[in-house]
């Protein structure tokens, strides 16, 4: 009898200190410190980590359009912090952004050579359709000798580093790159420079549609550092080789007049230091004077560091700090609509102290992962009757439906108040002929306030809305669909807990030619009476998608849908009430 033996050994594969943090030895983002380590780079299996997965999102207007743009440039603590870990950190009050409707552009940086976007940035950012830049930046004496390596040298040394910085682009699926040159440089590297940014524009604009580069108001064109505060005939030569131009901070109004006539206005982002270093115009919670300025001669805008409300504050306060201080800025940021379906969101900021699941805590304690935060919404205030009825929003902690987070509206109704309405989500998209929608949400002691959706379309005269239905037991009295037979697999859950606060509509509209322009919700009274209503709503997600081809059996619950005419505008948008008019999903 023979016997045979099998030795099977496994050894561990060493971790790259590049990609794992020493301490924990969990997967990190990165940078490049030098020339040489960005000319070596070759992806392996573990760089596969650090691709973004999420798509950059479709928006209305794109990036191409001629209206002024706002850029958001990051720069916090030297950047790479909790945001390093690609798998989320157990942090509490860590930075988040989320006004992604009012920017265009978001750019990390920071004084490494090449600074690499944490992909957790560009998952957040591409889901609301942000483009987001890495940084190749060079400074001081040793960042002089670099730049005369590869521009003073032979074309295909420009070349060979304009071609690996395309590369990690479009492998780690990041969108471009600012270049700040903050040293002297030879006359003849800077004869190079232009050469440099055109070819690295052409080469990024052929590799990855939508693709920018910028440059960074510093040399001129005698190779002198020395910063302009202006687009003029010292930097043009910059300026015409790539997108566009991020200047200075240091600018007055007298800079924006000289700028006036510029035929590529939109391209010129003017700096703003929010800190407020130097001498400039505006900054801290007056940032708003410097925007207003720019905005007034045409420009784009480049915020720089608006984490100041995070750094100089006490973080507990963060989000209330942030929210005030872009709340200041809202009447000269431009906002964007949403251009493809299917639109979900939990309004998770990819923090929390808890996660949630289906409106249970799961799991007690901070964390942070802003590869999970879900599609903002718009955060505003609304007010009617002088004041008296008003609604306004807030992101809050303390419950969820999904995630760390839910939507919180707090409001009031006046006695004489038909309702009143709060916009979550811009919209430019074609409807679907027929159209998913479901609400989840928990009304806090205000038996008499009822919560519907309300849908807004244009080119009303070929708009038609033919039917709406909620999916329940029995048919609508109004508007009816053919029976359902049971809710759709693609909205609800079969394993949801039937005693939660947690109510759940699902709605199914069908729809001819019409252009949806935005998703609101709409509060108003189920009876009329001489008192005002107070309320507080949370909402825990918001769902529109394409209708489920299959669907079946349905409980009877009673709706009603309203037409708003706006005036003889045959292009006046019309809103479409979702009302709910009884009992909740089981």
């Amino acid at each position: 009898m023979k016997v045979y033996k099998e030795l099977i050994r496994y050894e561990s594969a060493p971790l790259s200190a590049r990609h794992h943090d020493r301490a924990t030895t969990e997967p990190i983002s990165f940078f490049f410190s030098n020339m040489e380590e960005l000319l070596s780079w070759k992806p392996t299996s573990q760089d596969m980590f650090n691709i973004a997965v999420t798509p950059l999102a479709k928006r209305f207007p794109p990036i191409g359009s001629q209206r002024p743009k706002t850029l958001v440039c990051h720069d916090m603590m030297g950047g790479y912090l909790e945001d390093r870990f690609i798998q989320g950190a157990d942090t509490k009050d860590p930075y988040v952004f989320y006004h992604w409707q009012n920017i265009d552009i978001f750019v990390y940086f920071s004084h490494r050579m090449f600074t690499l976007p944490p992909v957790c940035w560009t998952n957040a950012a591409h889901k609301h359709g942000v483009p987001v830049l890495g940084t190749f930046i060079t400074e001081w004496e040793d960042g002089a000798k670099v730049c005369e390596s590869i521009l003073a040298g032979e074309e295909s040394t420009y070349k060979s580093v304009a071609d690996q910085m395309v590369s990690l682009a479009r492998f780690y699926r990041f969108d471009g790159w600012l270049i700040n040159i903050e040293n002297v440089l030879s006359p003849l590297a800077v004869s190079q420079v232009p050469l440099f940014l055109s070819y690295l524009t052409e080469k990024l604009h052929s590799q990855i549609p939508g693709g920018l580069v910028l440059w960074y108001d510093s040399v001129i064109h005698s190779g002198e550092l020395k910063w302009q505060n202006e687009l003029n005939d010292e930097n043009r030569q910059f300026f015409s080789a790539c997108d566009g131009i991020f200047t200075n901070y240091n600018w007055k109004e007298e800079h924006l007049q000289r700028m006036a006539a510029e035929p590529r206005r939109t391209d010129v982002y003017i700096g703003v230091d929010v800190f407020a270093r130097g001498e400039v115009v505006g900054g801290k919670f007056e940032t708003v004077k410097s925007l207003e300025m720019i905005r007034q001669y045409g420009f784009s805008a480049a915020l720089f560091a608006p984490g100041w409300v995070y750094e100089c504050f006490n973080r507990e306060q963060f989000l209330e700090n942030q929210h005030r201080f872009w709340s200041l800025l809202e009447s000269h940021l431009y906002g964007h609509s949403l251009s493809v379906l299917p639109i979900c969101s939990s309004f998770c900021l990819g923090r929390g102290m808890k996660r949630f699941s289906y409106g249970k805590a799961e799991d007690i304690g901070p964390w942070f992962n802003l590869s999970a935060q879900e599609l903002q919404p718009i955060l505003s205030e609304v007010a009617t009757d002088d004041g008296a009825s008003y609604v306004k929003c807030r992101i809050c902690p303390q419950d969820a439906w999904h995630g760390g987070n839910s939507l919180l509206i707090e409001g009031a109704l006046s006695a004489h108040t038909n309702g009143v309405s709060l916009k979550l989500f811009s919209l430019h998209v074609r409807a679907p002929e027929k159209l998913m929608l479901s609400i989840v949400y928990k009304l806090e002691d205000a038996p008499n306030v009822s919560v519907s959706l309300e849908l807004s379309t244009q080119d009303a005269p070929f708009c038609a809305v033919e039917s709406v239905a909620e999916i329940p037991e029995a048919p609508s009295q109004t508007h009816t669909l053919e029976p359902l037979s049971e809710p759709p697999l693609l909205l609800a859950n079969p394993k949801q807990d039937k005693t939660s606060a947690w109510l759940k509509r699902y709605y199914e509209v069908q729809l001819s030619g019409c252009l949806l322009t935005s998703l609101s919700v709409h509060f108003s009274k189920t009876r009329q009476n001489e008192d005002d209503e107070s309320f507080v709503c949370r909402i825990g997600e918001i769902r529109k998608e394409n209708s489920p081809t299959h669907t079946a059996n349905v409980i009877r619950t009673m709706f009603s849908i309203k037409n708003r005419s706006v005036g003889s505008d045959d292009m006046a948008p019309q809103s479409h009430h979702l009302n709910i008019m009884e009992s909740v999903w089981d």
